[in-house]
């Protein structure tokens, strides 16, 4: 389920329906990172709806999937953005799943993924990544 969820945000990332800058699926929940190129709500129908969709299909489940709203926070500044990666990061680390964040495969910290760079709106301040 964790590695067709992976597939789902590139899948939705691929068509520009967001940025996808951090990520870690967990084993009851999901934190991402991204800047929506259509509205927040829009971008998370896709990868909500595109999953369930497609674990119904491909993986025969059938219960409900997904708690019927999200939990959002506006990235303010630079320093809020490498926070919030950090965390990202961390969790899997935290919850004593692996020793090194890099050895999740299910989070953006494992070498195999692209990612997005930090959003242009953060770069205009001098920052680069």
């Amino acid at each position: 389920m964790r590695r067709l969820l992976v597939d789902v945000l590139y899948h939705y990332r691929q068509q520009d329906k967001f940025l996808l800058h951090e990520f870690v699926i967990m084993t009851d929940h999901l934190h991402l990172l991204i800047t929506p190129t259509v509205t927040l709500e829009r971008a998370m129908q896709f990868i909500k709806g595109g999953f369930s969709y497609r674990a119904k299909k491909e993986l025969g489940f059938v219960l409900e999937i997904w708690q019927p709203s999200f939990y959002d926070r506006r990235v303010r500044d630079v320093e809020e953005y490498f926070r919030f990666r950090e965390y990202i990061r961390q969790n899997p680390m935290k919850k004593g799943m692996v020793r090194l964040a890099e050895e999740y495969e299910y989070g953006s910290a494992w070498p195999r993924y692209e990612l997005d760079g930090i959003p242009e709106t953060m770069r205009s301040v001098g920052i680069s990544g």
